[in-house]
């Protein structure tokens, strides 16, 4: 509890380290996907995209998005921004489909 609070008043005093943090949050996110479509196709023994795997790409994406534009990297910004309606679209495609079964 205390690394948390020594945290938070560091970033508070340096918004720098806060928004480093966003970036990493948003890479961790953004990176654990892979990790959860490759259990998840292990387990199957074929190539499996489950559920998490989208809503890490849209959440990772969204916060590494925040991110790319607090530093108006506009590369990075089209890079995250470009894909999300891919995801949020899988995402609604699989509620879709499970609505219909």
């Amino acid at each position: 509890m205390n690394f948390l609070t020594h945290w938070y008043t560091a970033a508070m005093q340096n918004p720098d380290t806060f928004w480093i943090s966003i970036g990493f949050l948003g890479q961790a996110l953004f990176g654990v996907r892979f990790l959860i479509q490759w259990l998840r196709s292990e387990q199957a023994g074929h190539s499996v995209i489950p559920i998490a795997f989208w809503y890490c790409s849209l959440f990772g994406a969204t916060v590494s998005l925040a991110y790319a534009l607090h530093l108006r990297a506009w590369p990075l910004v089209m890079g995250q921004a470009m894909p999300l309606p891919i995801y949020a679209r899988n995402l609604w495609m699989i509620y879709r489909d499970r609505g219909k079964g």
